[in-house]
């Protein structure tokens, strides 16, 4: 086992690390912009490094300053938490090339599942259902309408590289196909630097299903189960539960063996999700996220693991030391995530936290690194807190939820607490009868 980690992130989930780590008996780095130097896992950690100004592309995106933090303090491994640096294959190369060990899968699985096309590829030779769409990259805008008619409007040009919604655009008939392929280029190449993109069918009412898997040196692979992520506001997660109220017992075991067994063929090690797009019955690979997510605590609520200390088991070379036949799941999880935002408009809020007082009591869990005084940075990710239930039920989920977020005091910036009160209490949300499309509609309402 490891003697000292560094931790390659910020905000909640470096304090989320660092408690892994700390359970575990290990040491840690916190590394921190100087607009970070106050944040709690800098406060918490064993030993903390500076690492450049504010902007990410000369902190956290910083591979120098991040390597040589590692070397001064004698860490021997990092985790990238999600985010910045975490699926960034060169990065993890670059780490192992340093003698020190990333946590987290190899760079080859990195750079195959980071390109959509390769992954959906290699999705398909090892048995995975896809959306029918394109076999590759799409060479002309040609070939796009000949495909979109092989397979039927509406459909969705996408980019090859990314992702949180650029480089998409839909295409309802043929008289959108020439403006869809001519925006998601565009956006993609001003976005990654790479205008390559790829079409497949657009299912108008499905709903965003994906599942956890671990996997370790030695090809065993578990599922932890599926995670409903269908609440989305321009292709960003704001709710997720776990189950899926859409999802079977019998259901979750066939896509679960289904995706086991591909990726103990792959080899593939460490934290992955694998994310689909699920209706009338029918599951369609999109794609593969080579992390830990930020929905991951829904999953050890249900499932009763430390996603985070199996990551750095395994990495150090560990085996699971279980079987699917030992994963069981109990009750029902619900994730909040807390932006400090606008709850109408969703114009970020930063500023300093005049009031903070976080919820408790049975089943409530906070992953976050806010506290009284605290000054919220306009530099990062706008999220500030996960609420996170877990109940016996989804109704008492719910109801807890609702207790929750009653409970909790953030006042001198605005958040998105409101919005997430409203959805609770929405009727077609507690039938957990929405698709990916619901909450655009839901908030475009009166109210």
């Amino acid at each position: 086992m490891f003697s000292k980690i560094l931790i390659a992130n910020r905000g909640e989930i470096a304090l989320r690390v660092l408690r892994a780590c700390r359970e575990l008996g290990i040491k840690t780095v916190a590394v921190h912009s100087t607009a970070d130097e106050d944040a709690m896992h800098v406060r918490l950690a064993d030993e903390a490094v500076c690492i450049g100004p504010p902007a990410a592309r000369d902190s956290y995106l910083n591979v120098a300053a991040i390597l040589s933090a590692a070397t001064i303090t004698g860490a021997e491994a990092i985790h990238p938490g999600y985010g910045f640096l975490s699926e960034n294959a060169d990065f993890a190369e670059t780490v192992e090339a340093h003698g020190l060990t990333f946590i987290g899968p190899t760079a080859e699985h990195i750079r195959m599942m980071g390109d959509k096309i390769t992954a959906k590829t290699t999705m398909e030779a090892l048995g995975v259902p896809l959306v029918p769409g394109s076999d590759g990259e799409l060479k002309s805008l040609d070939e796009a309408r000949t495909v979109a008619a092989q397979v039927g409007y509406p459909v969705l040009i996408k980019a090859t590289a990314g992702g949180g919604g650029r480089g998409m655009k839909v295409a309802h008939d043929a008289s959108e196909i020439e403006e869809a392929w001519s925006v998601a280029r565009t956006e993609a190449r001003t976005a990654f630097g790479n205008d390559a993109v790829y079409l497949e069918k657009y299912l108008d009412k499905p709903r965003h299903i994906e599942l956890q898997i671990l996997g370790d040196n030695y090809s065993n692979v578990v599922h932890f189960g599926e995670r409903d992520c269908s609440l989305q506001r321009r292709h960003q997660k704001l709710l997720e539960e776990a189950g899926s109220p859409a999802i079977t017992a019998e259901q979750r075991d066939a896509i679960g063996k289904t995706v086991t067994d591909a990726l103990s063929k792959m080899g593939y090690r460490n934290a992955g999700t694998l994310e689909f797009l699920y209706q009338d019955g029918q599951f369609c690979f999109i794609e593969m996220n080579t992390r830990l997510q930020v929905e991951h605590p829904v999953t050890e609520m249900v499932c009763d693991v430390d996603l985070v200390r199996e990551q750095i088991r395994i990495a150090a070379g560990e085996k699971l030391g279980y079987t699917q036949s030992d994963v069981t799941f109990s009750g029902h999880a619900i994730e909040c995530r807390i932006n400090a935002e606008d709850p109408d408009t969703f114009a970020p809020c930063p500023g300093t936290v005049a009031v903070y007082h976080a919820p408790g009591g049975l089943g409530v869990r906070i992953d976050s690194a806010l506290y009284t005084g605290y000054k919220v940075p306009p530099y990062y990710d706008s999220m500030i807190a996960k609420v996170i239930v877990h109940a016996p039920t989804r109704a008492e989920a719910i109801a807890r939820m609702h207790r929750a977020l009653d409970e909790f005091v953030v006042e001198g910036i605005k958040t998105v607490i409101p919005l997430h009160r409203r959805i609770l209490a929405d009727p077609e949300f507690q039938k957990g009868d929405y698709t990916i499309h619901w909450l655009e509609q839901f908030t475009a309402r009166p109210h």
